[in-house]
């Protein structure tokens, strides 16, 4: 029988937790080498305390069952304010959308929990989230793994283009 996941929001003492999943998935795409990964882990957790913190990113992580405190998986998002703008619904009509955005960030499994469907419980919950929010936009950027499992619940690419320049000196 396949194990029971239970799905709960992260708080600020999940900080570690994010911070290292967040470090992992850039690791395990080959972004973050060896010796930068314990300085980057340590700037993740940072961050994500700070932001769970404010209210800035609202996590999601998944657990084995009810009586396992083990955690095994997680994304969230971070919620963007942008200026209104106009949008067009899916009957073709123009509305104003208010121009509250998020992202979704760390979609992050554990290796040996990976092709459980855990994942998709995640992002299953953050666009149920998202809809009682009632959010103007929710996007991610993916990796090539993880297209297919995106496009199935919904997602579509886009033509957001970005600045190839340097901006920081």
């Amino acid at each position: 029988m396949p194990p029971f996941f239970l799905i709960r929001r992260a708080t600020v003492a999940d900080a570690p937790v994010l911070g290292s999943h967040r470090a992992c998935m850039f690791r395990d795409m080959g972004l973050v080498p060896g010796p930068l990964f314990d300085r980057y882990r340590a700037t993740c957790e940072s961050r994500m305390r700070e932001m769970l913190d404010t209210g800035e990113y609202i996590g999601w992580l998944a657990l084995p069952n009810d009586r396992d405190p083990k955690i095994i998986a997680g994304a969230g998002v971070q919620l963007r304010l942008v200026l209104p703008h106009p949008v067009e619904d899916s009957a073709g009509d123009i509305t104003i959308a208010e121009g509250r955005h998020a992202m979704i960030h760390n979609v992050f499994t554990k290796p040996e929990w990976r092709r459980r469907g855990i994942a998709t419980l995640l992002l299953e919950q953050i666009i149920a989230w998202a809809r009682a929010e009632r959010l103007d936009s929710l996007v991610l950027r993916t990796s090539d793994e993880g297209r297919a499992l995106y496009e199935e619940l919904g997602f579509i690419q886009t033509s957001e283009m970005r600045f190839s320049g340097r901006l920081a000196p």
